[in-house]
């Protein structure tokens, strides 16, 4: 296939679409995920304008699992790209089966008596048999789908850059092979912890939300939801708690996942109550550096009260 073919993917059907951002967040609360009127409106006109949503915030927010939460309220097929320092597009996008052409190669020579025709023979290199797709490449062809490009700030400038096509246009072109373009758009979901700025013109082709931590009663909520068994005092204890440790100057303040945690060792050592003695034993589950830990267990008393 020549450079400037365009290929055409995946199914036409188009992915369910809530009416209102009310309804998509009672979709979301079925599977387990409780979204503010901010993030299910965010979510929401993602879905409705065919935009990519770019989900900011402090870690433990709920950015990585709303994307989760989608896919499976949507009944979509979930693709994440799990973004790092260094990843390029043979990591994110495709790869050619190099030791397979290569087979295939001396395989065309042994049944042509060597006299192979060049031509022909790189034209059969660069099809669809040796094309290892990586996640954006899966993403377009099998839209639709949730793609979850999770923290976009541990990439490099150059990667930001690389997906600019692929959030402007829904494609993504191969030199060897040609254009790849989605029937469907895929819901493509950006997340960053803000280690960095993300770049402006990566910023533009989305629909942006600031993710907040919840408020107490959403993190009871969350709490009753995700912790089965946990009781009223337990649950209101927990969140208060995590709460008032994300109000302290903390290396690493709790988010929801760590709130869950504690929750749930809690329950592990058959406590039904949050005191001093309960919390020094299981701050491990709560509090990620032994600088933080030998903080908040000076002054437990003042925690709980």
């Amino acid at each position: 296939m020549s450079a400037d073919s365009t290929v055409n993917t995946g199914p036409s059907a188009e992915a369910p679409s809530p009416d209102s951002p009310d309804e998509l967040a009672k979709v979301l609360e079925r599977v387990g995920y409780l979204a503010d009127e901010g993030v299910a409106t965010a979510a929401f006109l993602a879905l409705r304008m065919r935009r990519p949503l770019f989900c900011e915030g402090e870690p433990g927010t709920g950015k990585t699992a709303l994307a989760v939460a989608l896919a499976e309220a949507l009944e979509l097929p979930l693709i994440r790209l799990q973004c790092h320092e260094g990843i390029d597009a043979g990591q994110a996008l495709y790869e050619w089966d190099f030791p397979r052409q290569l087979l295939h190669l001396r395989a065309l020579e042994a049944a042509e008596g060597g006299r192979l025709d060049v031509d022909t023979a790189e034209q059969s290199l660069y099809t669809d048999r040796f094309l290892l797709a990586r996640p954006l490449l899966r993403a377009l062809t099998s839209a639709p789908c949730v793609l979850l490009v999770d923290e976009i700030d541990r990439a490099d400038d150059e990667f930001e850059a690389f997906l600019l096509q692929l959030l402007d246009e829904n494609a993504v072109t191969i030199p060897e092979y040609g254009e790849v373009r989605a029937r469907t758009p895929p819901l493509v979901v950006l997340t960053s912890n803000r280690t960095r700025e993300v770049h402006d013109a990566l910023k533009r082709r989305c629909l942006y939300h600031w993710v907040e931590h919840p408020g107490l009663d959403r993190e009871i909520a969350i709490l009753h939801r995700r912790v089965p068994g946990i009781g009223d005092r337990l649950a209101r204890q927990v969140a208060e708690a995590v709460q008032r440790l994300r109000a302290r100057e903390l290396l690493k303040p709790p988010g929801v996942a760590e709130a869950l945690d504690w929750a749930r060792a809690l329950l592990a050592l058959g406590r039904d109550e949050l005191d001093t003695a309960a919390a020094a034993a299981t701050l491990g589950a709560v509090l990620k550096y032994s600088e933080d830990t030998d903080r908040v267990r000076a002054t437990l008393d003042s925690l709980l009260s």
